[in-house]
């Protein structure tokens, strides 16, 4: 082989060993990084159960309770109540839509002197009374805005009340008397509840709620008692 052949071999050579020491040197290609996986979004769909307790205060009118035939007589009344609470609701997008019942054991009560009127004219009677609800229930629907794990909510339906109260005469006639007036009545009466609410899910399956509820309860008569609810409760979604 003559020079010149000799000296292109060795260029060539030389070549291919620089290449290789190159990309020796090359830093190595980044290791494949996962991506994150995609943070869950909290659903309100479900049936769910739950418990409930608070406080009460309105006023409630007596003796609707024992006639219907007098003026309106009431007098304010206060107390805690507690429950449980059975639900379903769907979701779609950010709008939560359901249904709840719930029934309350409460003592919300109130007493006052009462001088029964028809007409605004006298009956001739002066009556110690106590008033008290001891048991309240609705059936509602919800509609609520959902953001994320936090819902809050709008609410009404029915509502019934179980109530009751008794009276002893001061002055007058006294109560029990045949065709004046008994001295104690008791009745479950229907109503309208509605309010608006906040609820918190602090796992896929447990929330806590906060809600104000207004009930208004339709007498026999004249009455038409009023009641504020203010309740917090935690429900268990299935």
């Amino acid at each position: 082989m003559n020079k010149i052949g000799k000296f292109a071999i060795a260029i060539v050579a030389s070549g291919i060993i620089g290449g290789y020491a190159a990309a020796a040197d090359l830093p190595a290609a980044p290791a494949y990084k996962a991506q994150a996986p995609a943070v869950a979004v909290y659903n309100w769909t479900g049936f769910y159960v739950g418990g409930n307790a608070g406080y009460g205060w309105g006023n409630q009118d007596p003796l609707v309770l024992f006639s219907n035939r007098f003026d309106r007589a009431g007098f304010d009344i206060s107390g805690g109540m507690i429950g449980g609470t059975l639900g379903a609701q769907i979701q779609q997008g950010y709008v939560v839509l359901g249904l709840e019942g719930d029934i309350d054991w409460a003592n919300i009560s109130g007493s006052s002197v009462v001088t029964p009127r028809i007409f605004g004219l006298g009956q001739g009677v002066t009556l110690n009374t106590s008033s008290s609800i001891s048991a309240l229930a609705t059936a509602r629907a919800r509609v609520g805005v959902a953001m994320n794990n936090v819902l809050l909510y709008v609410t009404g339906g029915g509502a019934f009340v179980k109530s009751s109260a008794n009276a002893s005469t001061i002055a007058g006639i006294p109560c029990g008397t045949l065709g004046v007036l008994p001295c104690s009545g008791s009745s479950w009466r229907p109503g309208i509840s509605a309010g608006l609410g906040f609820e918190y899910g602090f796992t896929p399956n447990w929330s806590l709620k906060a809600e104000y509820l207004y009930t208004k309860v339709v007498g026999t008569g004249v009455s038409a008692d009023d009641l504020n609810i203010v309740r917090a409760g935690v429900n268990y979604r299935f």
